[in-house]
């Protein structure tokens, strides 16, 4: 195989360098930030987000408040340091896709359709990191 040719060739399955790991890095860093400040907002406007949660008839939801911004938080900031991030990523992502489909579906808005498409990113950003794992710049190494 000549050099060209070896350079081309894709990488050993698994394999991982600097700079996947710091790209790796940077996302997780972006999308814990989305989630760390969405959970801080969220406790400064309890009645009002309560009051919205219920506005869609989800019973309970006092306690669907409280474990949004338990997840939003802890989520967070178990991707941010990397600390069990595919466990953190894949509740998020779920959390994101339930959170598209319950809030955001009323497709006749053209602000719904986007923060719905915008929530469908997020969650492929999330699998992609329970998928691959939060690189070796975390808690995890990998």
């Amino acid at each position: 195989m000549t050099a060209l040719a070896q350079d081309q060739a894709a990488p050993v399955a698994g394999a991982s360098n600097a700079t996947q790991d710091a790209f790796a890095l940077v996302a997780r860093l972006l999308l814990a930030a989305l989630f760390l400040l969405a959970g801080v907002n969220k406790l400064t406007a309890m009645d009002g987000t309560v009051g919205y949660i219920a506005s869609f008839g989800l019973p309970l939801p006092e306690v669907v408040y409280f474990g949004t911004v338990a997840l939003e938080i802890a989520g967070g900031l178990m991707l941010a340091a990397g600390f069990k991030s595919r466990y953190a990523a894949g509740a998020l992502a779920v959390f994101t896709l339930l959170t598209a489909l319950i809030f955001h579906n009323d497709f006749s808005q053209q602000i719904e359709m986007t923060l719905f498409l915008k929530n469908l990113a997020i969650a492929g950003g999330m699998f992609a990191i329970a998928a691959f794992g939060p690189g070796r710049f975390s808690l995890d190494r990998g």
